[in-house]
């Protein structure tokens, strides 16, 4: 996979459901169409819903990366 070069990151350890999906939307309306955002989020919970809402909002989810207790999800911003 060729990766792009990521715009933005966003470090949401921490950060409980929905305010880690909230802020997470927020960046991405910031953003170019195609740019990509790195977010560190939580197991659990967090990692269930934010890649879900962002395919539900139109973007598309390029990898999901464990590491350790987090993950590193990288989210392609759709049109």
């Amino acid at each position: 996979m060729s990766q792009d070069s990521v715009a933005q990151s966003l470090n949401l350890t921490g950060v409980l459901c929905p305010i880690n999906w909230a802020r997470t939307k927020l960046t991405l309306e910031e953003m170019e169409t195609g740019e990509i955002l790195e977010v560190i989020l939580d197991k659990g919970e967090p990692i269930r819903n934010v890649p879900r809402s962002a395919k539900d909002e139109g973007h598309t989810i390029i990898a999901v990366e464990r590491l350790g207790e987090q993950f590193k999800l990288l989210i392609k911003k759709g049109g």
